[in-house]
């Protein structure tokens, strides 16, 4: 019955859940995006290795997995937000001139 379920089961993240997370964390602490790509492929190639020495439930699958989605996360829809902003900074005191 469902009401007889075992409601103590916790929701413990994977391993994977765990190593994408600190992936992240590392890639937004080190400044990574800004990196060239050269730059940021040899930097996740160590990353991953280090992730891989640390979290050893990981197979080889999965962290040829978080390689990929860590690179996706390096390489953002808007490559330079910031010029984005100076962009519209310089033509919004234009209009404002005007």
């Amino acid at each position: 019955m469902s009401r007889n379920r075992d409601r103590n089961k916790s929701s413990r993240p994977t391993a994977l859940d765990e190593a994408r997370n600190e992936l992240f964390g590392h890639i937004h602490r080190c400044g990574v995006m800004q990196a060239t790509r050269e730059q940021q492929e040899e930097w996740m190639t160590d990353t991953i290795q280090f992730l891989g020495e640390r979290h050893t439930a990981l197979t080889e699958r999965e962290l040829k997995e978080l390689a990929a989605i860590g690179m996706r996360f390096c390489s953002p829809v808007i490559a330079n937000a910031d010029a984005a902003s100076a962009s519209e900074a310089v033509a919004q005191q234009e209009t404002a001139a005007a």
